[in-house]
């Protein structure tokens, strides 16, 4: 195992692992701890990964909290919400397979090493989610309840329990290791002020079969200034949108791939 090798001269060309993080103001002072958490990832000799960190808007805010990393590749653009972030994100991925780490949280050792093996042995699933502890302000660590078993998400599956639970998904997005093209076949991140991460992930569980790793991969970090802790995100009406356009194109999707004209 080595350390996100760099290519020296005469030596194969790495596979590459592009890790994609959306980044705002108010969460820039958590980007230390998160490269922390990514520069201790181990991979397999002949694998590297970058770290593709865009700003949501044009500030002099984040730059100073940007680690000095030759790895890393730092983007602005004018703001749209994390979603468009991260989409733009991916005209600096060129590696085989994206990794969600968003600004605020951390993966934990071995969480990539692990992402990439399910995948790397398994070529007929598209992508891999794991175990999420919340993380909270005193440092302590929080779990949820219902986590699926290890082992592969057959396509279907995470809709199902989706709209089972008042559309809450039993795997988190924010864990998300994805085939960069099924990424790209897919658009990205849905177009929405929010749940863009889980309407993406929907719709990979709607073409494809996916993993679910058992061993906590993210430490997601709760703190006042997130978004998804502000009224906006948990407005009803707006909820209730975002949710059913959500889950209207995962079924659109499931209905394509089995061929349907009409997919209800």
């Amino acid at each position: 195992m080595s350390q996100a090798p760099h290519h020296h001269e005469g030596a194969p060309a790495p596979r590459r692992i592009t890790v994609v993080t959306a980044v705002h103001a108010p969460s820039a002072r958590f980007l230390p701890e998160a490269h922390r958490s990514l520069a201790a990832q181990e991979l397999p000799d002949g694998w590297e990964w970058r770290w593709v960190i865009r700003e949501d808007g044009t500030t002099d805010a984040v730059r100073p909290h940007v680690p000095d990393d030759e790895r890393i590749v730092f983007r602005q653009g004018r703001p749209g919400g994390p979603g468009v972030a991260r989409t733009l994100a991916l005209a600096d991925a060129d590696g085989e397979y994206v990794k969600i780490l968003d600004a605020d949280d951390q993966l934990t050792p071995g969480a990539l090493a692990r992402d990439l093996a399910a995948l790397e042995a398994r070529p007929d699933l598209g992508w891999a989610t794991s175990r999420a502890l919340d993380l909270l302000p005193d440092g302590s660590t929080a779990g949820f309840p219902g986590d699926p078993d290890e082992g592969p998400l057959e396509r279907g599956a995470v809709l199902a329990h989706f709209t089972a639970h008042d559309h809450r998904a039993q795997v988190h997005p924010a864990t998300l290791f994805v085939r960069r093209e099924l990424l790209l076949a897919l658009g990205g991140w849905m177009a929405l002020p929010a749940s863009e991460d889980t309407g993406l992930l929907l719709a990979l569980d709607a073409v494809s079969r996916g993993w679910f790793t058992a061993e906590t991969g993210l430490l997601y970090r709760k703190w006042d200034g997130q978004v998804t802790g502000q009224a906006p995100h948990v407005d009803p009406a707006e909820r209730r949108a975002r949710m059913a356009v959500v889950v209207a194109r995962a079924h659109a999707l499931a209905g394509l791939r089995a061929g349907r004209a009409s997919p209800r």
